[in-house]
């Protein structure tokens, strides 16, 4: 994230903006007064320009002279696609768990990169840091999908089926989860008033970390599935606990509510529900 100048009203480009975390922020500036006077936002998709590719790059600049970016473009997955692929999530995103090392590793080198080029330039970049996120506009497909969106879809699909709900691995895995609409709402405090190098991490309190298992019945409850739900241990569980601290972000924003897991989810699944035929499956 670029915040470098707040001198004129902000020409704010949004990378990724036909994802996850890009829709949310699109969401809350066109239709939670997210956009101040005389700004203008951009949401970019992958589909208007490829920014892999420098020219390409290059020309979205010249073409919307932003004064700020919030870069989301990356490559993005679920715990089975990272174990299938680090190789290509490390290439394209630029002490991990052997499941993700590829995502973990780019991650990390973001906050040094920006860093360097802060040092050196005089550039302002930040990182922020959000944890599992979730919500509408994820991807919900079976095997590369995040934990929460693929299992809302294997759900939806054991109900219509009348078929038992099978979840990979053993649900004791534990894990903070943010719905994608705090994120955006942060992301945008972020943008206007955080003012520091060292990222920042979004997140529920540790308190509101849970087995996966947990999150599973609130999935099934919220779609009203009423049958059997078996956990296949053969499958790998990745990491067992990657619990996060936000008493960073609670310094800033104390009186900050996150959205409950329960009605996060319940949302999610009902626009998934309404939006089957537009939904990433």
């Amino acid at each position: 994230m670029d915040s470098q100048t707040k001198a004129e009203p902000m020409r704010v480009l949004v990378t990724g903006g036909s994802g996850l975390v890009g829709k949310a922020i699109e969401h809350v500036v066109k239709q939670e007064g997210g956009c101040l006077e005389g700004e203008q936002w951009t949401f970019l998709s992958s589909k208007e320009a490829n920014l892999v590719d420098l020219q390409q790059t290059r020309a979205v600049f010249e073409k919307y002279r932003p004064t700020h970016v919030i870069h989301l473009a990356a490559k993005v997955g679920g715990l089975y696609l990272h174990m299938k692929e680090n190789l290509h999530f490390l290439i394209h995103n630029g002490p991990p768990h052997d499941s993700n090392f590829g995502y973990s590793h780019a991650k990390r080198m973001i906050d040094i990169q920006n860093r360097g080029y802060f040092a050196q330039h005089g550039r302002h970049y930040t990182a922020v840091i959000p944890t599992n996120v979730y919500g509408p506009y994820d991807n919900f497909n079976f095997e590369n999908g995040h934990v929460l969106s693929a299992l809302m879809h294997k759900t939806y699909a054991a109900k219509k089926e009348g078929t038992p709900l099978q979840v990979w691995g053993s649900g004791t895995p534990r894990r903070q989860f943010i719905y994608s609409l705090d994120v955006a709402r942060l992301f945008l405090w972020v943008l206007r008033e955080y003012d520091e190098i060292d990222p920042i991490i979004l997140s529920v309190g540790e308190e509101e970390e849970l087995p996966i298992k947990d999150a599973v019945e609130m999935i099934a409850d919220a779609l009203d599935f009423k049958g059997q739900i078996v956990f296949d241990t053969s499958k790998s569980d990745g990491q067992m606990k990657k619990t996060a601290s936000n008493a960073k972000l609670r310094r800033y924003l104390p009186d900050f509510t996150f959205t409950p897991l329960s009605e996060g989810i319940k949302k999610t699944c009902d626009w998934f529900v309404n939006n089957y035929d537009i939904a990433r499956t």
